[in-house]
């Protein structure tokens, strides 16, 4: 998913939003997969510099897993397809 966040990006000339993590995958249909070991990645995220972050709706599910106290550094937001990735990506409503 942040490739094409990032390829989108490109083509529309527009940044991706400061300190904004894009989490997720998806098939080639396009389908939208859950994030795996959400935890270390939302850790590796904060780490960087990272202060908001989109997840697939497929990934709430896995939240209890996350640290309260790391999972509160973060402004989240839930995306259900890809489209809505990119919006939640680059800050458009």
């Amino acid at each position: 998913m942040p490739s094409l966040v990032a390829f989108a990006s490109g083509l529309l000339g527009r940044s991706v939003q400061n300190q904004m993590v894009v989490l997720g995958d998806m098939s080639l249909g396009g389908n939208v997969t859950p994030v795996e070991s959400i935890a270390e990645c939302l850790q590796v995220a904060f780490d960087a510099g990272a202060k908001k972050v989109a997840l697939p709706m497929s990934s709430a599910a896995d939240i209890p897993t996350i640290p309260v106290e790391l999972f509160t550094k973060f402004q989240t937001s839930f995306y259900a397809d890809p489209v809505d990735a990119v919006f939640k990506g680059l800050g458009v409503d």
